[in-house]
């Protein structure tokens, strides 16, 4: 396990290396009008030319890759150029905001995935039909439109949960969850119909095997058939899925952000790739790869719990 664990570890230190020095050298490289967008556009050559030097970026493209990179081994990602804001300050004050989001939709989308997709398995006939038209509805429906009407309805007229912004847990964990409840169940509705039709077509797959007859002719009940046994054994694709929608929540979270006033990590992401702040665009890149390696090993490690096979394959 311990070596398993190990060849993960280095296979994702080397995807954020070689992620991170990619995108540095295709925005540095760039030569995006960074002064420009800060000085304004009345600003003269002099000036832009004296900014440039006093960020650095009038030097090779080699010797300000290799100053971020110690910057990172120190944990610092360098600080704002529009608000000089140190850009690890500022991301561990939002990352907060829209990890409560996802973190809850992931709850949701899991229970009712499973739920659904192990009644649509289980069942079939007239109840698999329905939920599957749940399913593909909740699919296809623009998420927008559902926050709308969330807001409508259990902010504006029932006064349940405040409409826009976001209260920390540590503050009050009542408000909190009120203030994050209506952007997760948006943020998970997508991730419902993908996941749920995932675990259903995996069941079905699993109880038509031969050790699902076997079991049964040893008087084994269905409950334990299902859910001990052809559950289990369905959990690695479902989980590789989980792990692709989490990863797909995180980038979505702007949305819901947007609609819902939230002071998020999504936001601070697209304000700075507007701007063009590129110490900021870095720290969420380098952020963003690092949260798919760690969600990628933990799968890997469910999946190794799940099927031993896994680790030796």
């Amino acid at each position: 396990m311990i070596a398993y664990i190990a060849r993960r570890l280095g296979s994702g230190l080397v995807l954020i290396f070689v992620v991170t020095a990619i995108t540095f050298f295709l925005t540095y490289g760039a030569n995006l009008p960074v002064a420009r967008n800060i000085l304004g556009p009345n600003a003269g050559q002099d000036q832009l030319d004296a900014l440039n030097a006093k960020l650095g970026l009038d030097r090779p493209i080699f010797e300000q890759y290799f100053s971020w990179l110690g910057g990172v081994f120190r944990g610092d990602l360098g600080a704002s150029y529009f608000n000089s804001q140190p850009v690890v300050d500022a991301m561990a004050s939002r990352l907060p905001v829209t990890m409560s989001v996802v973190v809850v939709a992931a709850v949701i989308t899991l229970i009712m995935s499973v739920v659904l997709g192990v009644a649509s398995a289980a069942k079939r006939g007239a109840l698999d039909v329905v939920l599957q038209a749940i399913s593909t509805i909740a699919f296809v429906f623009p998420a927008i439109v559902l926050g709308i009407v969330l807001v409508y309805v259990f902010a504006i007229s029932l006064h349940w949960v405040p409409a826009i912004g976001f209260v920390p847990f540590s503050d009050s964990p009542g408000g909190w969850f009120a203030s994050i409840i209506l952007p997760a169940v948006v943020l998970s509705i997508g991730g419902i119909a993908a996941l749920a039709a995932q675990i259903r077509g995996s069941l079905i797959d699993e109880l038509s095997r031969d050790y699902v007859r076997t079991l049964r002719s040893r008087g084994t009940s269905e409950g334990e058939i299902l859910l001990k046994h052809a559950l289990r054994n369905a959990a690695g694709p479902a989980l590789t899925t989980f792990s692709l929608q989490f990863i797909t929540m995180f980038g979505a979270a702007l949305f819901v952000e947007k609609i819902f006033a939230l002071p998020g990590y999504g936001n601070y992401a697209f304000q700075a790739t507007v701007q063009g702040d590129l110490p900021v665009m870095l720290g969420v890149i380098l952020f963003s790869v690092v949260l798919v390696v760690i969600v990628n090993l933990l799968v890997d490690l469910a999946n190794g719990w799940l099927n031993p096979k896994v680790r030796v394959s």
